[in-house]
């Protein structure tokens, strides 16, 4: 898969922006605060649903306007899909499918990226909430449909919350939470399969990041990647869960998926024997929003104890990692690769090796301040950027 053509209305610092692409990689040259960045955020926006700079849509629409808009042309084999979307300061989002009215939400089962930013090392260093965007993001890439489960979630565990709250607040609160159970049984369902598609995905990335890793940082060092689950950490005697025992330990590699109704037993069985608990805090504490994943080098985890180098070089292959594994499986062919000023943290020979292992993609959307901090092999068609104007600049 891959863009032939980008359009841009009022998106960001972008009053009207259009560029035309062709395979290999495209590389985006300008200043700190001209454009480059919010280019590749659009791209991005139209396979995630989300930017990795905001969770606030509206900030992606030029100051002064009431909506943006992105339009993309995309090419895979013979077919030609085109893509857009209107991002709206009031109201719901539009988009169209080949000029037909369409759901925004659809649009992850026609276009797949993978995008490294520097924002990235929060992968590494941030809070689980980072670790679980990028699992969720994935597991959307692989399984388009998992959106909407992700969402209803999201919504059932608001409820949920609402009426724990109340409960908390209410005289014989316990004892009033009648529709309680429902709210169980919504959360229960939709989680398992979240839960199980993380562990899939933990046992399917394990590989091509190690892989990865290698490739870039050029030594032999092991990346591993482990899942932890809050429902895996207690039971509902206050001992670890015996149907599910070394799930939250097991390494990546474990070729064990639990099933999803295994996980729902496990899962409902901690909500009933916590329900006391919950009620006290007036918050859901178990459930794949709790869950986290965690990333070590040579049996060590890399937060806390990673080099710089070693950190950053992990965020990296984690991307990569995912890019590859997306082609593997995906039906569109390669992802669009997009690395967001990338090169100018790596050293000489550290760029040399990445640029090697982005090569054989179809296409790849590089940014950078300096147009020196890009290997030469990747210069194959370079943009200058300067306050939200695009043009093609002689290679």
């Amino acid at each position: 898969m891959r863009v032939s053509s980008i359009s841009l209305r009022d998106f960001r610092n972008y009053a009207e922006a259009d560029i035309t692409v062709e395979d290999g990689c495209v590389v985006l040259v300008g200043s700190n605060g001209q454009g480059k960045t919010n280019l590749v955020e659009a791209l991005n926006f139209l396979s995630t649903l989300g930017s990795h700079r905001t969770s606030v849509e509206s900030a992606m629409i030029r100051s002064g306007q009431n909506a943006a808009i992105i339009r993309v042309h995309l090419a895979h084999q013979d077919r030609q899909i085109l893509l857009e979307a209107q991002l709206n300061r009031d109201g719901a989002n539009k988009a169209q499918f080949n000029r037909g009215a369409a759901k925004l939400r659809d649009f992850p089962r026609y276009i797949a990226t993978v995008l490294f930013a520097p924002e990235d090392l929060m992968l590494i260093r941030g809070d689980p909430a980072n670790r679980r965007k990028f699992l969720d993001d994935l597991i959307v890439a692989r399984v388009p449909r998992l959106y909407s489960v992700l969402s209803d979630y999201d919504r059932a565990l608001k409820q949920r919350n609402t009426l724990l709250k109340t409960a908390r607040l209410a005289a014989g609160g316990i004892d009033k939470l009648t529709t309680l159970d429902i709210w169980d049984d919504r959360l229960v369902t939709l989680g398992s399969e979240i839960m199980v598609e993380r562990q899939r995905l933990i046992r399917d990335l394990s590989t091509p990041v190690m892989m990865a890793y290698r490739s870039i940082a050029g030594d032999s060092h092991s990346p591993q990647l482990m899942m932890k689950e809050s429902i895996s950490v207690v039971g509902p005697d206050g001992h670890r869960d015996d149907e599910r025992a070394g799930h939250s330990d097991s390494a990546a590699g474990n070729s064990a998926i639990h099933s999803v109704a295994a996980t729902a037993r496990a899962f409902s069985r901690v909500l009933a024997a916590e329900r006391s608990a919950e009620v006290d805090r007036g918050v859901t504490l178990f459930g794949p929003h709790r869950d986290d994943v965690e990333f070590s080098l040579n049996g060590l985890p890399t937060k806390g104890y990673a080099s710089h180098g070693e950190t950053w070089s992990y965020a990296l292959s984690l991307r990569l990692g995912a890019a590859r594994l997306l082609r593997e499986e995906s039906v569109l062919g390669d992802p669009i690769l997009i690395l967001d000023d990338v090169f100018a943290e790596l050293d000489t020979s550290r760029r040399e090796r990445l640029a090697t292992a982005v090569s054989d993609f179809e296409q790849v959307f590089i940014t950078a301040a300096v147009r020196h901090d890009v290997p030469e092999s990747l210069l194959q068609q370079v943009f200058s950027v300067d306050r939200g104007t695009i043009a093609r600049t002689q290679e």
